[in-house]
């Protein structure tokens, strides 16, 4: 995944919320999105930038729309 200077916090920030509302590890939501726990993590701290397919794995394994992801991102900008 590409590294960003520019990280993306509201999109983890939301990502974490999503994810821990779920009761799910970092670890778990990796395993479903087929990402590694270090990916989430980097996602979640916003020092990643991931790629709209990333996002769209994220969100259907947190069983959110792309859409609802970013309107909740939007929430924690």
């Amino acid at each position: 995944m590409r590294q960003s200077e520019r990280g993306q916090p509201a999109l983890g920030a939301a990502i974490k919320q999503l994810r821990e509302k779920r009761d799910l590890s970092q670890e778990a939501l990796a395993a479903k999105a087929d990402l590694t726990g270090r990916t989430v993590s980097a996602i979640e701290t916003g020092t990643a930038n991931p790629t709209w397919a990333t996002v769209k794995d994220i969100a259907a394994a947190l069983g959110v729309t792309m859409v609802e992801l970013a309107r909740l991102a939007e929430r924690h900008e």
